[in-house]
């Protein structure tokens, strides 16, 4: 029989411990009402709420440094930081002193000062969490790699939505969430399961 499929950072024999809250900074990627109760509002984001603000919570108890980070739309559509799909939701709203970053596109890092903030704390590890799984979340833990990274995506913390399959027919959000986070443990993060993995 052949072998069972491994990850390139299995085959690679990487470190695939979750990192620490001790030595991470935290990412919360567009935690924003759009995606709660907007026109982009998605499956099972509740519960993913839930699970984000119970990592939030850890993170400040442990004195991680935390990044909102805020999709910026244009005036009168989705994102619209001025109304109030662009807010960042209750459940994780930032306290004072955790840095809010407004991006334009996916990847949280591209023309915003993330990586420099990042950078300023002398931490090299990321937990991400988020929406949504398949792009603002994977974009950036892509590009987290590139800048020396290491990252840790918690995926009960994340979500996405249902999107046209081009074979035919519909890919639902579950099972995009699952084949996004396959994709990205392949080589570019640790896949966490929930908040409970992630240790002070």
């Amino acid at each position: 029989m052949p072998d069972a499929p491994q990850t390139l950072l299995s085959l690679a024999k990487a470190d695939l411990t979750p990192a620490r809250l001790a030595e991470a900074v935290l990412v919360l990627i567009d935690c924003q009402n759009e995606y709660v109760d907007g026109r982009l509002a998605l499956p099972g984001v509740e519960p993913a709420l839930a699970e984000a603000a119970a990592l939030l919570e850890r993170a400040r108890t442990a004195g991680t440094p935390v990044f909102h980070i805020a999709h910026q739309g244009g005036a009168g559509g989705p994102f619209d930081p001025d109304g109030p799909g662009g807010a960042i939701a209750a459940a994780v709203k930032p306290h004072d002193g955790e840095a809010i970053i407004r991006k334009r596109l996916p990847n949280a890092f591209a023309g915003t000062e993330l990586n420099d903030r990042v950078k300023a704390t002398g931490r090299t590890e990321l937990i991400v969490c988020g929406f949504m799984t398949h792009m603002c979340v994977s974009s950036t833990v892509r590009a987290a790699l590139d800048l020396g990274y290491r990252s840790t995506v918690v995926a009960a913390a994340c979500a996405t939505r249902d999107l046209p399959d081009p074979a035919g027919g519909v890919m639902d959000a579950a099972t995009l969430h699952r084949a996004s986070l396959a994709a990205l443990g392949d080589r570019f993060a640790v896949i966490a399961p929930n908040a409970a993995a992630i240790h002070a």
